[in-house]
């Protein structure tokens, strides 16, 4: 019987203790446990080349293969709307690369100084994202017509340089039926990294590179960031916007 009391006694005891401590939560600390546990609710995992695949838990997309990413449902949100054009501020190293023919180059003056550009970041070796963005510069040239390499420039810029040799990337070039008018380029890696890192094209990952087209207008400053995917009429529509000087203008910078 005294043990039944004391069980009792202390029973009684924590639930006291539970109901105190509940009266002393503040709202504040209340709303911050509620805020916590919708921004852990709002975590999902999307593809970056299918927008619209959204997962609970990491794994790979079931379109294409690649790794999904994590951020969260509002972030996914705007990635959704990145489709749309986004003003760019340019910071351009002049670094010394190489052409798919094997000439050194010097990025901004020999590529974009003075130019109307369009540009992609594509591996050779890549089965997921790449041939469709090669797929789809080769229907903006064939829609633009002579318009490339007499008004505009198309430049693939390759992400994994250890691997993509000249050779290679003019091979590369040939399955999409690449014309005058359109550059690949690769070289030192160190150089590479520092000049995808100044377009914004920079991962931890080859695999993980994102499918932006950035298109520019070096006379007037003006460029734009959009999908790459992108419909090939609307892509052909910026890139005609750029060469009007229409669109987003941000600064432009050249660092050697």
């Amino acid at each position: 019987m005294k043990m039944n009391n004391l069980m009792l006694g202390l029973l009684v005891c924590a639930l006291a203790f539970t109901q105190a401590y509940a009266q002393t939560e503040t709202p504040h600390h209340r709303g911050q446990t509620a805020a916590t546990k919708k921004q852990q609710s709002q975590v999902v995992y999307s593809c970056p080349m299918h927008l619209s695949v959204k997962e609970k838990s990491p794994g790979k997309c079931p379109k294409c293969g690649m790794d999904l990413r994590k951020q969260t449902e509002a972030t996914a949100d705007a990635g959704e709307a990145s489709h749309d054009v986004q003003a760019a501020k340019m910071n351009i190293p002049d670094v010394e690369l190489l052409d798919q023919d094997g000439r050194k180059i010097h990025f901004y003056t020999d590529l974009v100084k003075g130019q109307t550009v369009v540009m992609n970041f594509i591996f050779t070796t890549c089965t997921t994202i790449c041939p469709p963005l090669g797929a789809s510069f080769a229907r903006v040239q064939k829609e633009l017509g002579d318009k490339v390499g007499r008004d505009v420039r198309f430049i693939s810029i390759s992400v994994d340089p250890a691997t993509d040799t000249p050779e290679r990337l003019k091979a590369w070039g040939a399955k999409f039926h690449a014309g005058e008018g359109w550059t690949f380029v690769t070289g030192n890696k160190v150089q590479v990294d520092e000049l995808l890192r100044a377009l914004g094209a920079s991962s931890a990952r080859r695999e993980d590179h994102s499918p932006t087209v950035l298109i520019g207008n070096d006379v007037l400053g003006n460029w734009t960031r959009t999908y790459g995917l992108a419909n090939s009429s609307q892509l052909v529509q910026i890139i005609n916007d750029a060469m009007a000087g229409k669109g987003a203008t941000a600064t432009v910078e050249v660092t050697n």
